[in-house]
């Protein structure tokens, strides 16, 4: 079985920057098992894998230990295969099916606009588990499908360094850890050693839960955000309720075959 494969830098306009992700088209699924095995051989955070053809397709993400139910960066990194290497128009938006519903895609310019469900995050207790996973104390904690935590200031998010088999025993797949900034609205970090993933370069899916924290703090809702991990990445972001808009640029590190026996 030859499976058409790219490796795309999302979240950034050059290379060796952003968060790699692998993106794998075929012509159908095989055994779940076989996915796995292939995002476990690429060790990047995410590889995307899809079915289907003209402007729809049915897409999954895999870590290199599980699938998840949403990820922002490989799902912009398919977008942008599917416009560089079929026939779908640059104005043409994208239909994914996946397992948080119908995600649409839209491109202007070098720029990619991905269309998520909103998961604000609930107020909840200040766990000492979670203050020991992370070595210091966040000033308030959300729950959504991840946990927030907010800083008061850059410096101290950068310099957190985490315990990762604490926070892989935390009850959630990820920690986010967020602080105001002076150069952008927000910038954040994502954690998630549970699923394979010690530290996500940058992060789509957090944005679900972070745009609304920061549209109703800061009182607007078109934001600039960075993540800032080693690679680091930028996104620019808006707050449309029970949706958000994550939009950002990607670039391509390489393209080749899987040659995967059956």
């Amino acid at each position: 079985m030859d499976i058409p494969y790219f490796h795309i830098d999302a979240f950034t306009d050059r290379i060796f920057a952003g968060n790699p992700a692998g993106v794998c088209l075929l012509s159908e699924w095989p055994a779940d098992d076989v996915l796995q095995a292939i995002a476990a051989e690429n060790r990047l955070s995410e590889t995307a894998f899809l079915v289907g053809g003209g402007s729809s397709y049915a897409l999954r993400w895999f870590t290199p230990e599980s699938e998840i139910d949403l990820c922002g960066h490989a799902t912009l990194a398919s977008a942008f295969v599917l416009h560089e290497y079929t026939a779908i128009g640059v104005d043409q938006p994208i239909s994914f099916e996946s397992r948080s519903g119908t995600l649409l895609v839209s491109r202007q310019g070098d720029l990619f606009t991905l269309d998520f469900p909103a998961r604000p995050g609930q107020s909840c207790p200040l766990s000492a588990e979670l203050t020991a996973a992370l070595g210091a104390e966040p000033e308030a904690v959300y729950s959504a499908r991840d946990l927030l935590a907010v800083f008061p200031d850059r410096q101290t998010v950068a310099e957190l360094r985490p315990d990762f088999s604490r926070l892989a025993d935390l009850d959630c797949l990820g920690v986010i850890v967020t602080a105001p900034d002076d150069e952008v609205d927000f910038i954040s970090r994502f954690f998630a050693p549970g699923a394979g993933v010690p530290e996500d370069p940058v992060t789509g899916s957090s944005h679900c839960t972070l745009i609304p924290y920061w549209a109703e703090r800061l009182g607007k809702d078109t934001l600039h955000a960075r993540q800032i991990s080693e690679r680091g990445g930028e996104l620019f972001c808006q707050n449309r309720g029970e949706r958000v808009l994550i939009s950002g640029r990607a670039v391509e590190y390489l393209n080749g075959t899987l040659q995967i026996p059956v």
